[in-house]
């Protein structure tokens, strides 16, 4: 590493970017992906508990005066909304004062939240708990995948990045059972069952905040707010131990970036960067999340709803038929994840944006025709989620991968706020409502919505989608404090 100065302004030729990109895959990177992405499992656990409880919370002796449409429609409206606005509130933050002190802070702001709520003595002090819970996961996105895709080889950032926004549905499974135990009266009276849940979902936050002490801050962020002393003493520190562990030489390093120190990005900055010399990539992360957004967040916030009302299936049984159905999810991304970085993330996101869509409209025709049952219908669900997580998982991982390192977070938190705001807050209310009628009609027109918001997204990506398999960041998006970039792959 060289530095320079000239006047006023401080350069640094660096090759930390490429020395972090050519590591062979060691336990360090497990430790990452276990301190940083065990966190979607919590989000899972959250989403599904909640989902699953909201029959149970409706009956009376719950300890709240709520219904059940209240608990998948405005208290599931008020997670998301919460999540929005945290991503934008912590993903501004996130840029300015770095990646570690930020993914601290948001899971220390989930785990209060989440304890607060399994307290809840009022509707309105659950609504509100809902809503910090959101806002401190809303945060956990930005954050967490900035220092993810930072941190992660090249080589290895799709697969890692898929499976890491997929493990959501660990949590879901874990949810789905959980609640069967909780709703369970012979084992909990009806007012401690679903505290509970909320409760370990505290105590599984604290664990994981405890794990992320010993994940380091990103050294390509700590490159552009001159700190470079310091993230050479990380990137030394790495490559020792990844060294020591395979015991033999690490590869040749090729490339270096030299980039001038600046201070913070502004608004105006972003987005100029944002929506206009990057518009295209911008129409594709729009699309994308509205897409996956509103498939997840309106149809399987009411999945138990559809067992209960339309297949006579017991409020605590439905965990069971979820369980399943999250397992699915999980294997989309474990087992399509590789295929982004080798087939390449063009074919693959559109790929799987455009089979899930076209499976939900033929599951919408099945079930229209009555010709679903509880059983048949879980496996149908299966089949959807399971290209359409994989798709959902690799949204998260185009606005991270394809914009400048500055803005980084601040892109993350935009879209998703944007696109989940689209289909997260008004999903939830509009299928609460449609479900609540109990007619099949209105509910094969929620599936129909979702089917063609994915497809259309499907075919964006087809035409948009960039080509950033197995490419270093700085190649995909020149940094806006470059002043010479000589990487690998140019």
């Amino acid at each position: 590493m060289t530095t320079a100065q000239s006047g006023t302004e401080r350069t640094i030729t660096t090759r930390i970017p490429a020395r972090l990109d050519r590591l062979p895959w060691s336990r360090w990177h497990w430790s990452v992906v276990i301190g940083l992405g065990t966190v979607w499992i919590l989000d899972g656990l959250e989403v599904t508990v909640v989902g699953n409880i909201a029959s149970r919370l409706s009956e009376p002796g719950s300890g709240l005066p709520i219904t059940s449409g209240e608990v998948t429609g405005v208290a599931a409206a008020l997670y998301v909304a919460g999540a929005c606005s945290g991503a934008l509130f912590w993903g501004r933050l996130t840029d300015i004062w770095g990646r570690k002190r930020l993914f601290m802070i948001t899971l220390a702001v989930y785990l209060g939240a989440t304890a607060l709520t399994a307290i809840a003595f009022d509707t309105w002090w659950f609504f509100l708990f809902r809503f910090l819970t959101g806002f401190g996961i809303g945060g956990e996105y930005a954050a967490i995948n900035s220092a993810i895709d930072e941190l992660i080889p090249a080589r290895y950032r799709g697969r890692v990045d898929l499976m890491i926004n997929g493990s959501f549905w660990l949590g879901a499974v874990g949810g789905s059972l959980l609640s069967i135990l909780a709703l369970d009266t012979d084992v909990f009276p009806a007012d401690i069952g679903w505290r509970l849940t909320f409760a370990l979902g505290a105590v599984l936050a604290l664990v994981i905040l405890l794990v992320r002490r010993h994940v380091p801050e990103s050294p390509r962020w700590l490159l552009i707010h001159g700190r470079d002393e310091e993230a050479e003493r990380i990137v030394g520190d790495i490559e020792q131990r990844v060294e020591a562990e395979r015991n033999e030489p690490l590869p040749r390093v090729e490339g270096e970036l030299t980039i001038r120190r600046r201070g913070n990005v502004t608004f105006t900055e972003i987005a100029r960067t944002v929506f206009a010399k990057y518009r295209r990539r911008s129409v594709l992360g729009f699309s994308l999340f509205i897409g996956q957004a509103f498939l997840y967040n309106a149809i399987t916030f009411g999945f138990g709803a559809i067992l209960t009302t339309f297949f006579d299936v017991p409020s605590g049984d439905t965990g069971y038929y979820f369980a399943v159905i999250a397992a699915g999810n999980f294997l989309g991304p474990l087992l399509l994840g590789k295929l982004f970085d080798t087939v390449g993330r063009r074919m693959m996101i559109s790929g799987t944006y455009l089979l899930s869509g076209l499976l939900l409209f033929g599951t919408a025709w099945l079930f229209d025709r009555g010709s679903l049952g509880a059983t048949t219908m879980t496996a149908c669900w299966c089949a959807v989620l399971f290209f359409a997580s994989a798709g959902a998982s690799s949204a998260y991982l185009t606005v991270s991968e394809v914009f400048p390192m500055e803005t980084r977070a601040m892109s993350i938190a935009f879209f998703y706020a944007i696109g989940t705001a689209a289909g997260g807050i008004s999903g939830p209310l509009l299928f609460a409502e449609l479900t609540d009628t109990g007619k099949v009609a209105d509910t094969v027109l929620a599936f129909q919505i979702g089917a063609g918001l994915m497809c259309a997204a499907g075919l964006v990506a087809a035409f948009l989608a960039v080509k950033a398999e197995r490419r270093s960041l700085e190649d995909i998006a020149a940094p806006l404090s470059v002043a010479k970039a000589e990487t690998a792959g140019k």
